[in-house]
Order: C-alpha cells, then structure tokens, then sequence
C-alpha cells in the first residue's frame, strides 16, 4: 500500500470513528432496550473499533497466524477483547493496548484510545512519517524498536504531542539518518512528560543534542543512549534522572570530566544507576576529586581503562549494591579493606579479566543475605582457600584463578537460586561434594582443569536443567553413571582428561538428544563405538580420542545431521542463565522495582552470559576454542585401537571440519570421495595400515591446512595440487611406496633432474588471498549470527544482557591465533623449501 492510500485509509478510519461515536452521542436516549444493549456494550468490545481492528489486520504480514482469533466467522468472535494482543478497558470496553511486538507488519493504523503500544523489533520496517500516532492522545507507552525512521521528518513534533507519554523506546531507529527530526517553532512551545526513554544503538553524535533536550525534562528518569557516538556531554540539569546507560559510545571522553560535569549539580543527589562500560574514556579519576555519588547503588565501567591501579576511589560508593569494573588492565593488589566495605549489601559484584592479585577467603561480609547475588572473579590472580560463600548465589565464577582447598562451600548455596558455577582452571581438590547434586535449577556446571577426584555418584537425577557439564582435566575415575541420561537437557558434556572406565554407554545416544559436543578423550573407555552415537543429529565435535576402543568406526556416521549441514549453530555455545525469583517484579514504564513481600524482599538476578569453551586437539596442537566453537565440526577417533576400513560415508560429512583418525589398526583403501569433503581444514590419517593410492579427488581440497597420511602403506603418486605439494615431507613419510613432491622419491618416467617447482608470487598471494578470504567469511559468519541473537535475544532477556555479548567481539581473538598459527606453519614449510 503506498503512502497516499495507506493516509487515506487512516483518514477514513478516523473519519468513521468520529461520526460513529457523534451517532451514539446523539441517539443515546431514544429508548430503554437501546440503552442496555448500550450498557451491555460498554462491558464489550466497541463495534467501530473492532471493525478498526479488522481494517488493521487486512494490511499487516501474518505468516504464522498470530493474529488468527482476529475473526467474526463466529458469534463469539466478535469479543474483539479477547483477540490476541488486544487489551480493553473492563469499564469502557475501549481498546486500550495493542502489543504486537513479535508480528510482522505493513503499514499502521490508529485507534483513539489506545494507550499502550509495541511494535518492536519489526525488522526490515521502514515508516516514511509518523504523523499517525498523533491521533492517539491517550498513548502512555510506545515502543517502536527497529522501525526505520529515516524517512521520518518532525518525528520529535509528533513525540511532543502526546502528552500523556511517559516510556518511549526507539531503539535502532536509523534517527541518525534523520534529516529534520524537528520544527523548531513547535519546540519552542511543547513540553515532555517522558520519564524513560531510550536511543540506544542509533549512531548518534553531538548533534543530537539541541532535539534531545526537548525531549527531556525534570520528569525523566531513565535514559539510554548507549551504543552511539556521543562525547558525554552535561546531564546534571536532569535533575529526577535516577538511570543513565551511556554504555558502548565510541567517541573519545575524558572519564574524571565525564563524572564531574554530569553530577555535579542536582542530578548528583537523584542517580542510583550509571553504566558507561565500553565507552572510549581516558584519564583514572582519583577519590579527591570524585564528584558526590552517594546515592549510587549501580554502577557499571568494565573495559574504561581505571588501572592499572586498583580504582580505590570505589570505595567512596557507601551504598553500591551493583559493581562491575571488569576489564580494566587492573594490575594491582586489592585491598584487604575491600572485603567488608558494603556489609550485607551486594548483589552483583564483577572483578573479572583483570590481573587483580590477593587472597580471598570470606565472600559473604559484602553480600546481602536476601537478594539474589553473582560474583565474577575469573581471570583473574586470586588466591587463597574459599570458605564462605553468600546462600542466595545465582551464579560464581572463580575460574582461572590459584584458588586451593575442597569445594564443599558450594554446600552453602542454597539449591533454589544457583543456575551457574565455573571453577574451572583452579587448583581446587578433593572429592565431589554430594550436595552438588541437589541443584535443580543448575543449568552450568564446569568444574575442569582442577585436581578433584573421586567417583561420579550414581544418583545424579536432580540435574533436570543441566545444559553444561565439564569435568574434562581431572582425576576422576569409575564408570560413568547411568543416572546421568536424566541430564536431557545437556548440549555440551565434557569428561575429557580423567580415568574413567568402562563402555562408551549407550544411552549417550538414546537420551542426550540436545548434544553439540561429546568429549571422552583421554580416559580408560573399552568397546566399541555403540551406534546409538549415530542417533545425534546436532553433533558438531565428536572426540573420543585417547582411549581403548576397538572395533569397527560405525558406517552410521551420516547420521549425524550437523556435520552433513554446512554453516554452524551459532548460538549452541551461548547460555543465557538467569534465576528470576518471585518476591519483586519490575515496572516497564518506571524501572523501578515494587516489592510484593516487603517482610521479605527478594529481587530477580541479572541474566549471565556464559560461553562454553573446550580443548580440542587441532593440527598437532591442544588448542581451547571458545566464541568460534559453535563454527567447529570435528570427529578425533585417533588414538584408538579401532581396526576395518574407513567406512565411505564418512564423505558425506561435508560440513566438516576437521577428522582425525590417526594411531589406530584400519586398513584398506583412503575413501575415494573423500576430496568432496570441501570444508576439511585438518585431516589425519597418520599411522595407521590404510593402502593403495592417494585419491585423485584430493587435489581438489583447496582449502586443507593440515594433513598427515605419514605411517601408512600408501603407494603410487601423489596428487598434484598446490595444497598436496605444499606440506612438509615428513607428512608422507613412512609409506615405502609412495612417490612424487614433496618427497625425494621420483615416480617411474619422472627425471632425475627433476627439482620442485619455484611457486611464483602472484600464484602464492592468490593462494593465500582465498585462504584469508576463507577466514574472513568464517569470521564474518561467526559476527552477524552473534549480533543477530543479540537482537532477537533481547525478546526474553533484559536490556543489560545484550550488551554482555559485546564480549564477543573481544573474545574472536581465538579465531585469529587459529589463522595466525596456520600461517606462520606455511611459511616455515616454504622456507624450509
């Protein structure tokens, strides 16, 4: 519908409606049954505006039927109060809210009285104007994220006209893009009554400012302009401001003048909350001239570059409940004073990725004994044996640290909160504690790369919401229980690196059925592969290295659906953990809690983003893959005592990645389809008794950086190709019969004189234009499925997660020392040339 129609049919629209309601004003006293179908309809559905709602429903997309109760096929149908989305006043029977938030929609009509609106997340939605809202003068709420505004010319004239807005959220709006977002004239005589507001993520600069102020008041109370390009320019004259997310901007800010100019003057005694993490700041503030934040109770400046001394002007914060300076090139010793400083008030306290140093023992002083609480101190210097932890944890990370002792202060926790425990990288010993098992909502559980031992319990039941278990790198031994199959919710089991014994078991296959990752390598396991492993469609890493297997590799193998598929499962290594707790709810439209049992207040945590990580065996190498896990497609039976032949339905794995089935007893002939696998990186056949000849389809794996066929009974040439040629002889040794480059053995008919060939530069900057051209894709598939979760994850998680997954970008330094590795491993090979 182009514009002029779709403004013509909203004019008609309004035009009904107001000859309607003039017709029901004018005739209301003509006779008594009149007037009782008339109080009979107040309690209703209000006929003009359910013919409204049709009208709305002809022009909008519904692929998925969302919007299937909107219907008058039937008698009942015409309580369009009870249609989905639809909110009517109990007295009026006016519509009063339209949430249509997760639909797809065309272009937009109006209703009267509608007071709530949420059209968010309409992607791909552009609206040249927004002069229809204009007639909807009783809107309180308005949300119209993702909605191009580009277009949308005076769009802060026809903001300022509602009057009864309180919560307008235009996130990723383009406004930017915006050429005239206001009339001047109008501004000069318009008044806001908006107390949240939000902009974030719509590439704004300082210009935005002289149409920002109009829009705000002494009656705002939350504003976000995170994710923009904005120099932190004075708010203090907000004097109700309580909430500021200045998050994420890219300009560059001097933070000491940030935190003077802004509260300095009233909003100083109004601010509870600051976030400005990942803002380009410089300059440390010092206690002495701290502006006045006593009434901050969450503040929020990871990766702001405080150190690299420890920020002790923190300290001043005599009421924070909520404190995260992770990132921050720390490098100091903290305090011991640190400890106690906030006694029973903390609920959120995030240290971690620093290289802060000192022993802990009590993490209990600071934490309230009533809300719910995380503590992150990963990656950090830390030390010292942990003996009190706070009952209402939801989440503790204490990994990569020097911490010693038992882990029997998990008992502490109470098994109601507690969704997330990482201790992994620690020097953590002792047996398993039994209360680890009580933890029914425990979704994460990485206890690897510590020095615990024992047996796993044979009752193991209550891991009903179980997605991570890593126990990999421990000395555990014992069969696996059985009891672990009620773990259905598992997607990564990582068991590596310890002793335990026993067959593979079965009902891995039968009952795991969410695995993406299935790691037993280097333990005790006997028999065969079962192939009820076949029976994981989602299986992308596969490793039972390092093992006592024998027999046969099952044919089944291209059964395991996501290896087929090319692409990854971006998302599968990304857990969004959380413990909403009831006890407080959050108001939408204030950002402020009220409490539902004031004797005893309990609030909600915030959401954790953990991302799984892994040691993988790559190219020769342990390597630990973590945000470029989800691309990951491997299988490492090496190591084994498996005999019988490559089975060829190997090669309809084409979305693999890496195979590894070196060190076994197989023989027979390399599959001859085998070159079809296009995305293999690493292939290892080493070692084994394979015979017969190089397939010839192997020249065309253009994209191999790692090979090794030493060891075997290969005969007959070598294909050529510039990949086969390139790798170092000692990859093909060992095989009497071969011949041809890169080896030294010439093939019958070739000359003696034969040298290898000069690889000409421009034929070798092309190789590796396309090699980095590979990576790039890679990269660049691994970066917008990321955002694209983000977008679409902010649909069940609050606002300050998504931006947790800005880490993401500073974490794909993996995938970067992976491609940095392999090139510097082809230069050596050239060089020795």
């Amino acid at each position: 519908m182009t514009n002029k129609i779709c403004q013509k049919f909203l004019h008609l629209i309004l035009f009904i409606f107001s000859f309607l309601l003039l017709w029901t004003k004018t005739t209301s006293s003509t006779s008594i049954s009149h007037r009782l179908v008339q109080a009979t309809a107040r309690y209703k559905c209000i006929d003009n505006e359910r013919d409204a709602l049709l009208d709305f429903k002809a022009h909008l997309q519904d692929p998925n039927g969302n919007l299937s109760t909107w219907t008058i096929e039937k008698e009942e149908d015409y309580e369009c109060c009870k249609w989905n989305g639809v909110t009517c006043n109990n007295r009026t029977g006016h519509v009063t809210e339209l949430n249509l938030s997760s639909y797809s929609l065309g272009e937009l009509g109006s209703l009267p009285y509608l007071q709530y609106l949420s059209l968010g997340n309409l992607t791909s939605c552009i609206v040249d104007n927004i002069d229809w809202l204009s007639h909807m003068s009783d809107l309180i709420h308005l949300n119209m994220d993702d909605i191009s505004l580009a277009k949308a010319n005076s769009w802060v004239n026809v903001i300022l006209g509602l009057q009864n807005l309180s919560y307008l959220s235009l996130s990723r709006c383009d406004l930017s893009q915006v050429m005239h977002p206001y009339s001047s004239s109008f501004l000069n005589s318009s008044t806001s009554s908006i107390d949240t507001l939000y902009l974030n993520d719509n590439n704004l600069n300082s210009s935005m400012y002289h149409w920002l102020w109009p829009l705000t008041s002494n009656k705002l109370r939350y504003l976000d302009l995170s994710k923009n390009m904005l120099d932190g320019k004075s708010f203090g004259y907000l004097c109700s401001l309580t909430n500021l997310d200045f998050s994420y901007n890219s300009v560059v800010a001097n933070l000491p003048d940030f935190l003077n100019n802004n509260w300095s003057g009233c909003t100083s005694v109004a601010l509870q909350t600051l976030h400005a993490s990942y803002s380009r700041f410089t300059g440390v503030p010092s206690e002495a001239d701290m502006p006045n934040l006593s009434y901050v109770y969450d503040i929020g400046l990871s990766s702001c570059n405080l150190g690299p001394l420890f920020p002790r002007w923190i300290q001043s914060l005599k009421k924070l409940t909520r404190l995260n300076i992770a990132k921050n090139g720390i490098s100091d010793t903290i305090p011991v004073e640190f400890w106690n400083i906030w006694p029973s008030q903390l609920t959120n306290l995030n240290l971690s990725a620093n290289n802060i140093s000192g022993e802990v023992h009590d993490l209990v002083s600071n934490f309230s004994p009533y809300l719910v609480s995380t503590i992150d101190l990963s990656s950090n210097n830390f030390y010292g044996h942990i003996a009190k932890v706070p009952s209402t944890l939801a989440s503790l990370d204490l990994s990569r640290n020097k911490f010693h002792g038992g882990i029997s202060f998990l008992c502490q926790i109470s098994y109601e909160f507690l969704t997330d425990i990482d201790l992994s990288r620690n020097s953590f010993s002792g047996k398993l504690p039994d209360c680890l098992w009580n933890f029914e909502k425990l979704k994460v559980l990485n206890l690897g790369s510590n020095n615990l031992s024992g047996k796993l319990p044979a009752s193991v039941y209550s891991f009903i919401s179980l997605e991570v278990l890593s126990l990999y790198n421990n000395n555990l031994f014992g069969e696996l229980p059985s009891s672990l199959k009620s773990c259905t919710m598992l997607t990564f089991l990582d068991l590596g690196a310890n002793k335990f014994t026993g067959n593979v078991p079965l009902w891995i296959g039968e009952s795991l059925s969410r695995l993406y990752v299935l790691s037993l390598t280097s333990n005790k396991l006997l028999g065969h592969i079962p192939l009820q492993l076949c029976q994981l469609a989602n299986l992308q890493i596969l490793d039972l290295s390092m093992n006592n297997l024998n027999g046969t590799i099952p044919s089944c193998l291209n059964n395991l659906t996501t290896m087929v598929q090319e692409g990854g499962l971006y998302t599968q290594n990304i857990h969004g953990v959380s413990n909403p707790v009831p006890g407080r709810r959050l108001v939408t439209s204030s950002l402020s809690y009220s409490a539902l049992s004031p004797s005893h207040v309990v609030q909600s945590s915030p959401v954790v983003i953990y991302i799984d990580h892994a040691m993988i065996h790559w190219q020769g190498n342990m390597q630990e893959f973590t945000t470029n896990l989800g691309l990951l497609k491997l299988i490492d039976l090496s190591r084994n005592n498996l005999t019988g032949h490559i089975p060829y339905e190997v090669t309809n794995l084409h979305g693999l990645i890496s195979l590894n089935l070196s060190n076994n007893a197989l023989y027979g002939k390399i599959p001859w389809k085998i070159g079809e696998m296009g995305k293999l990186l690493a292939l290892d056949l080493s070692r084994n008794n394979l015979s017969g000849e190089i397939p010839s389809s192997m020249s065309r794996m253009n994209s191999i950086d790692y090979l090794d066929l030493s060891y075997n009974n290969l005969s007959g040439r070598i294909p050529t190709s510039t990949q086969l040629q390139s790798f170092e002889p000692s990859k093909y040794t060992g095989n009497a019969k071969l011949c041809g480059l890169p080896l030294t053995k010439y093939c019958p008919g070739d000359e003696s004189s034969e040298v290898p060939p000069v690889i000409d530069e421009k034929e070798d900057d092309g190789k590796e234009m396309d090699d980095l051209q590979k990576w790039f894709y890679i990269g660049s598939a691994t970066g917008f499925p990321m955002g694209f979760w983000i977008v679409c994850g902010s649909l069940f998680l609050n606002r300050r997660a998504r931006h947790a997954f800005f880490n993401f970008k500073e974490s794909l330094q993996d995938m970067v020392y992976l491609k940095v590795v392999v090139f510097v491993s082809k230069l050596k090979r050239f060089a020795c040339k």
